[in-house]
């Protein structure tokens, strides 16, 4: 028998006993499956969160009181900062303390690296609501402080109106630019009506002077309902002592990254009261850093899926040689005649290895369809590309045909080995 031969009686054999074979694909299926699925809305989510967070470009960075955290779904009235005062007084320095306004306003004044731009930033509430005389948006709309560099350093653009002039941003009146999806909300398809108008945010009254550019969003975060108004504004309403202030920073190439950090350090230093000895008190992170971050945490979670995939192919290789075996058991009379026919042993062997390859690679190709048609699901919440996990496809194809040899190499043995004549007469 040729090897074709025996691959087309290995698929009448299979399709002979399709609920068995159904069965044995199922239970393979859901290891590549789970794997498959799991990979896939790693890599939208991948996708995603880095555009979330690459707005500033890789030539920036930002300088923080401590490393950023972020907490998804949480709600915070105000950026403000819980001091234990205890373990202050027994510091040295005064790591811990949010950076002030004076300190803020004296790097900007002091940093004049080549090509850069500074910008001082505040948070303001959370989770509030801007609505004007007809209209308002649900309480999801979070509130900025900047100056005249923060659309720039943010990744905004504006579509109608203007920025921050220098007097808006000293004296901090009411005025404010509103993001893509607030102003659609509010104004629908003629935003350009939004520029000069009232709206309240938080129940406050403010005058709009820009629409920015739609910035897109993911199921993470909608960087288009904000409201950006002078980081004065909100230093005057809704700051308190525990207010941190962020500086930005961004050079016009990314070869000089490296040193401006350094000349940021070495003059934000003096600003905090540090002495030589003194560590830094202050934290630096690159614009991408958050999202690097963040993709470390979900590869955590890849390495889990890796882990209950590989135990549940483990759990489809037992019960695929299981099943094998009980068709060689089934079929010894049909080996026997195979045999008294002149079927030789590596014929036979191979028929069985055909049929467990065969199902087990069934199992992976329903899996995969599967895993990457569910998993882009989350692509399509995410508002990224479809995606397909190509490295882990033939990975999992691999996986599933040494699970296939492997689980079929007994059975095919203990089937070649069979004393022709004993089969024959078997009941």
């Amino acid at each position: 028998m040729t090897y074709t031969d025996i691959l087309s009686l290995s698929w009448r054999n299979i399709k002979g006993n399709k609920l068995r074979t159904a069965i044995t694909v199922i239970i393979i299926a859901l290891g590549i499956f789970s794997l498959i699925l799991i990979i896939t809305a790693i890599q939208a989510a991948s996708n995603s969160l880095t555009s979330s967070f690459s707005t500033m470009g890789s030539n920036a960075f930002s300088i923080r009181f401590r490393e950023r955290n972020v907490n998804f779904g949480h709600r915070t009235r105000a950026n403000t900062v819980k001091v234990n005062k205890r373990s202050l007084n027994n510091r040295k320095s005064n790591m811990g303390i949010p950076i002030s306004y004076e300190e803020a306003i004296a790097f900007r004044n002091r940093f004049e690296f080549p090509g850069a731009i500074v910008g001082v930033g505040l948070r303001g509430p959370a989770g509030i609501v801007v609505n004007n005389s007809r209209k308002k948006t649900n309480p999801e709309v979070n509130m900025y402080g900047g100056d005249e560099n923060y659309l720039e350093l943010n990744g905004y653009n504006i579509n109608y109106g203007r920025n921050f002039s220098q007097t808006e941003i000293q004296s901090g009146i009411n005025v404010c630019m509103i993001g893509y999806a607030v102003a659609t909300e509010l104004f629908g398809d003629k935003k350009e009506k939004a520029i000069d108008a009232l709206v309240s945010v938080d129940h406050i009254p403010y005058r709009v002077v820009a629409v920015l550019s739609d910035k897109g969003s993911s199921a993470f975060f909608n960087t288009s309902k904000i409201v950006i108004t002078p980081y004065n504004n909100v230093r005057r309403l809704f700051a308190n002592q525990n207010s941190t202030y962020n500086i930005a920073v961004k050079v016009d190439n990314v070869q000089k990254i490296n040193v401006a950090i350094g000349e940021a350090t070495s003059i934000f230093r003096p600003i905090r009261k540090l002495s030589v000895k003194d560590a830094d008190n202050f934290y630096i992170d690159k614009s991408d850093s958050i999202a690097e971050s963040l993709l470390t945490n979900l590869g955590f979670l890849e390495k889990g899926t890796i882990g209950i995939a590989f135990i549940t192919l483990i759990g489809a290789a037992i019960g695929l040689m299981n099943i094998m075996l009980v068709a060689v058991n089934e079929r010894t009379k049909e080996i026997g005649l195979s045999k008294a026919l002149g079927a030789t042993r590596s014929s036979i062997r191979a028929q069985f290895l055909f049929e467990s390859i065969l199902i087990s690679l069934m199992g992976a190709l329903a899996g995969i369809i599967s895993g990457v048609l569910l998993g882009n699901m989350v692509a399509v919440l995410l508002k990224t590309g479809f995606v397909i996990p190509w490295p882990w496809v033939i990975a999992g194809i691999f996986v599933c045909f040494v699970v296939g040899l492997f689980a079929g190499l007994y059975p095919a043995l203990k089937a070649s080995k069979l004393d022709p004549i004993v089969a024959l007469r078997y009941e």
